[in-house]
């Protein structure tokens, strides 16, 4: 990718972001416009800022990396992305608007009459938040590295001060409309790419990946590697190779790659012929087994695809309902009606945009496989239009495609930031007063930039799962009993947060840390929702059953509030307070 060109579609992307952040500072004045828009934004407008919102780094670029390297089971992810608002749309969307919350301790506190469930609930949302901006950081750290070469970690704090500039000038009204703008740049920077990739593709007489086998190079291709690595090579292969293969030196002459092992030093680049099969590393060739990448359910996460791929899926479609960036959007609708009628038009533009995704993937796998070897297969939307195109063409849709990438991780790690500094401004720092919000920006972007520093490389779309999962063991179960179970008390709400969320979340912090690697053990750590779920809604019903006499006084006030049209239920359960104090 052309740097020059890269980085000047970066930069337009971040200005743009920061001049609307900074142009919202004249118009959010007081608490309401700061935190939901003062409840004002009509169904479309908030449909778009919501799929801009919701299209994160993992969709833009994680799910086609995956596709790349793992195969057709990774469709799983966009069809639980999109899901997941379905089950908003049925259960949630209209109920928690009338709610009349802030955020989603509000609604726990209020619903429940509880301090203690609003704490828990706090906690968990500034989990969930903060490790679903842990991949959209290292997503910016992958982009901003192809394009300047810059270390990792830098990519993410560039995004985090961008962010906090945005997000403190403005908050929620500003950030509407910068991420409506940022979803049809995303869809933009997919769609016009991909009809001149195809166009490509076409030229080069229509080549099929290898459907039931490695991927081969379709053209001859470098691969450099930046560090230390082992390779297994299924059949004997001539190369070029510039560093050290096996220990011995080499300055650009012809070798030979036998049948077997071989470890690459760092600092190394081999460049394969047209034809030759991917030696993929060691430690990733259960992912691209063969007549493992178009089996929809494959059998390369560690034979036990079934039970993975039902771990994503109810991670997936449950998860969305507690993300909460997601949900707070939805407080700023004007009413329960405008809430569905959200719901409903981002239904259609997640799907438009997921259409684009599988096509990346698989032109990834026929001229991009060398990702595989690097473990940049995340990269594989950025590099496609050079690799396929190439010259002035190639770079102007690479930019436009950085430009798109950077528009994803910016976008919802506004939104991430958003949110979580509302937990933190309303339940950790409440000395501080409403004034003082924007400083709860500060910590609720630093602790994930600082851990982005330390964490494993985990695939972004991977991590993001985890969050799903944690939102739908603690978030899912809350909120469907408490918007539709008069029964719900608050020591259950509490026990199925501790043992829904509280598993999930360890779960998937010794999978980040990489605390087990291969077994079952690993499976039922890095695809916890298939248990952790089904633990939190046990324990929310069954505690609640032994505590009958706990059931708040005003649950059936409450619940036709949440049910009722406005004008009908008499106001919201939640009022907002000193609407027009100044923040």
């Amino acid at each position: 990718m052309n740097q020059t060109y890269g980085i000047a579609g970066v930069t337009a992307v971040v200005l743009a972001t920061v001049l609307v952040g900074a142009l919202g500072l004249r118009i959010s004045r007081t608490t309401s416009d700061f935190y939901v828009a003062s409840r004002s934004v009509p169904p479309r407008l908030n449909a778009f800022a919501v799929s801009g919102e919701y299209l994160s780094a993992a969709s833009f670029l994680g799910v086609a990396g995956l596709v790349l390297a793992q195969g057709v089971d990774m469709l799983w992810f966009p069809i639980g992305y999109t899901a997941g608002f379905l089950v908003l749309l049925a259960f949630v969307a209209a109920p928690l608007r009338r709610s009349g919350a802030y955020t989603l301790p509000d609604f726990a506190e209020a619903r429940l009459e509880s301090r203690a469930v609003r704490r828990i609930a706090s906690v968990l949302v500034v989990g969930v938040g903060w490790l679903y901006l842990l991949p959209q950081l290292r997503g910016a750290g992958l982009t901003l590295r192809l394009l300047t070469g810059a270390p990792s970690w830098f990519g993410g704090l560039v995004v985090a001060a961008v962010v906090t500039v945005a997000v403190a000038s403005g908050g929620m009204r500003s950030i509407t409309f910068v991420q409506a703008f940022q979803y049809w740049l995303k869809l933009t920077a997919l769609l016009v790419p991909a009809v001149f990739l195809l166009l490509a593709w076409r030229a080069d007489h229509t080549p099929a990946p290898s459907w039931d086998e490695r991927p081969v190079f379709q053209r001859s291709t470098p691969v450099r590697f930046d560090s230390p690595l082992t390779l297994t090579v299924h059949e004997p292969v001539r190369i070029t190779a510039t560093g050290t293969v096996d220990g011995e030196a080499l300055d650009g002459g012809p070798l030979t790659l036998e049948a077997g092992t071989h470890r690459i030093g760092a600092d190394t680049t081999l460049r394969f012929p047209p034809g030759a099969r991917v030696p993929l590393p060691d430690e990733g060739g259960g992912h691209a087994a063969p007549s493992s990448w178009a089996n929809p359910l494959s059998a390369g996460r560690e034979d036990h695809g079934l039970y993975a791929t039902y771990g994503l899926i109810l991670a997936t479609f449950l998860g969305t309902m507690g993300l909460p960036h997601v949900v707070v959007r939805f407080y700023t609708n004007p009413d329960g009606r405008a809430a569905r009628r959200t719901t409903v038009v981002v239904l259609g533009l997640l799907g438009a945009f997921y259409l684009l995704i599988p096509l990346y993937g698989v032109l990834g796998r026929l001229y991009a496989p060398d990702l595989l070897l690097t473990g940049d297969t995340d990269a594989a939307v950025l590099v496609l239009p050079q690799r396929l195109i190439g010259g002035v063409g190639g770079d102007l849709l690479g930019a436009l495609v950085a430009g798109g990438a950077c528009a994803a991780f910016l976008s919802t790690v506004s939104g991430l930031t958003m949110s979580v500094a509302g937990v933190l401004a309303q339940d950790v720092l409440p000395t501080l007063g409403i004034r003082h919000l924007r400083l709860a920006t500060l910590p609720a972007i630093a602790v994930p930039t600082a851990a982005n520093t330390v964490v494993s490389d985990l695939p972004v779309a991977d991590a993001v799962g985890l969050a799903f999962a944690v939102s739908a063991s603690s978030f899912c179960p809350l909120l469907l009993l408490g918007i539709w179970w008069r029964g719900l008390t608050a020591p259950g709400a509490v026990a199925g947060l501790l043992l829904g969320g509280g598993s999930a979340l360890t779960a998937v912090t010794v999978t980040i840390a990489g605390g087990a690697r291969s077994g079952r053990l690993h499976t039922l750590l890095a695809w916890p929702a298939v248990w952790s779920v089904p633990v939190g809604f046990a324990a929310m019903v069954l505690i609640s059953l032994a505590t009958r006499d706990r059931v708040p006084a005003s649950a059936a006030a409450t619940m036709a509030r949440l049910h009722l049209p406005e004008a009908l239920a008499g106001g919201a359960l939640v009022r907002d307070t000193h609407p027009d104090r100044a923040v």
